[in-house]
């Protein structure tokens, strides 16, 4: 069913299907968004809960000015910063110390099954400044337009494209030292 449908669906006052229907299309998209910045199972299965809660909430004042997933992946990029700085400052650290946690966690994580050059990549990802970490975690993993990521993040496509060019400059330098070749 297309995002349109869903919407009419939701609309037509099917409010519960169309709900069921957008959880079961962007469940796993939208967990593997969050999970990549948090780093976390258990922390993401949480984080998820909450999106699809507020989903629910807002979904009456969707007004379609955007596609429907540009606004669900906008919902769960804000909760999650959200989560993340409650971290930060719960925890009292600096966010690089809270960089320094994620990139335990990804040696740490029995659900990560990845090989050694992913764990690396992850750990590069997670030293990135906040702003370049988000923007090329959602260009290089989800494969989003920079188009996309404007309406997201609510940024200028020339900054996002600087942004991603940073990123994987800085990247490609952390890999190097990690003897580590792209």
């Amino acid at each position: 069913m297309t995002e349109l449908e869903i919407i009419r669906l939701y609309r037509s006052g099917q409010q519960e299907k169309a709900f069921n229907l957008i959880v079961e299309n962007y469940s796993e998209r939208l967990y593997w968004h969050v999970r990549r910045f948090v780093c976390s199972h258990e922390d993401t299965d949480d984080l998820l809960q909450e999106i699809f809660v507020k989903v629910w909430k807002h979904l009456p004042s969707f007004r379609g000015d955007s596609r429907l997933y540009t606004w669900l992946y906008r919902i769960a990029t804000n909760e999650t910063l959200n989560f993340l700085h409650k971290e930060k400052i719960r925890a009292s650290l600096k966010f690089e110390r809270l960089s320094v946690e994620m990139e335990e966690k990804i040696d740490d994580d029995p659900y990560f099954n990845g090989d050694e050059l992913q764990k690396e990549l992850l750990k590069a990802i997670q030293r990135l400044p906040e702003k370049q970490r988000i923007v090329f975690t959602m260009r290089y993993f989800e494969d989003l337009s920079y188009e996309d990521l404007s309406e997201i993040l609510d940024t200028s496509v020339g900054a996002l494209k600087a942004s991603y060019h940073f990123a994987a400059k800085k990247i490609r330098t952390e890999l190097k030292k990690s003897s580590i070749q792209l």
